[in-house]
C-alpha cells in the first residue's frame, strides 16, 4: 500500500512541477505572442487598405468583428471589415476592404485550420483575387459554379473552404453596402 502511495505522491509532484513550468512559460510568452498577433493584424490592414488612409476601428455586428473606414482626402472611400466564418477545419478569419458600394478591393485570410494543400490555398493572394472587383455591380462568386473553369478547378477539393470564404466576403460586402458612405 505504501508503495502505491509513494508512487502517487511522486507522480503528483512531477505533475505539479510540469504545471508550474507551463504556467511560467505561458506568462513569459503570452505578451510576445499578443504583440506578434497585433503586428500581423496591422500588416494585414495595411495590405488591404488599397492605398487609402485607415480610420478608427468600431465594432461590427453578427460575424463582422469590426469595421474601419478608409479615407481619401478626408472623404470615406470604403471600409475594412474583419469577418468570422467557418471552413472545413473550423473557424476562419478574413479581412477585406470594400469600396462604399460593396466592391471588394482586397482580401486576406488571417487565421484558419484548413487542410494543407487544399483549404490552405485560401491563404494565397491568387485565391483572394477571385473576389477582387466583385460585390458592387458585379456579383460575388458564391459557389464554384460562379467561377471560370480554371478558377473552379483551382479550388476543387476545398468546396467547404471556398464556401466559407465567399460567404464571409459576401457578408462583408452587404454590410458595407448598408453603411454607404456614412461612418
Amino acid at each position: 500500500m505504501t508503495r502505491y502511495l509513494r508512487t502517487g505522491l511522486i507522480l503528483f509532484a512531477i505533475c505539479a512541477v510540469c504545471t508550474a513550468l507551463c504556467a511560467l512559460i505561458n506568462e513569459v510568452t503570452a505578451p510576445v505572442i499578443a504583440i506578434n498577433v497585433e503586428g500581423d493584424r496591422l500588416d494585414a490592414l495595411d495590405a488591404v487598405a488599397h492605398g487609402y488612409e485607415i480610420g478608427e476601428q468600431t465594432d461590427g455586428s453578427g460575424n463582422i468583428s469590426y469595421i474601419i473606414p478608409l479615407y481619401d482626402n478626408g472623404n470615406v472611400a470604403g471600409y475594412i471589415a474583419e469577418i468570422l466564418t467557418s471552413g472545413y477545419g473550423g473557424e476562419m478569419t478574413v479581412i477585406a476592404s470594400y469600396s462604399t458600394d460593396g466592391t471588394v478591393l482586397e482580401a486576406q485570410m488571417m487565421s484558419n485550420s484548413e487542410t494543407p494543400g487544399l483549404g490552405k490555398k485560401a491563404e494565397e493572394s491568387w485565391y483572394m483575387d477571385m473576389f477582387r472587383g466583385h460585390g458592387g455591380e458585379d456579383p460575388l462568386p458564391l459557389s464554384k459554379s460562379d467561377l471560370p473553369a480554371e478558377e473552379a478547378a483551382a479550388v476543387s477539393g476545398a468546396s467547404i473552404t471556398f464556401g466559407g470564404v465567399s460567404s464571409a466576403i459576401h457578408e462583408g460586402s452587404e454590410y458595407v453596402k448598408s453603411l454607404g458612405g456614412s461612418v
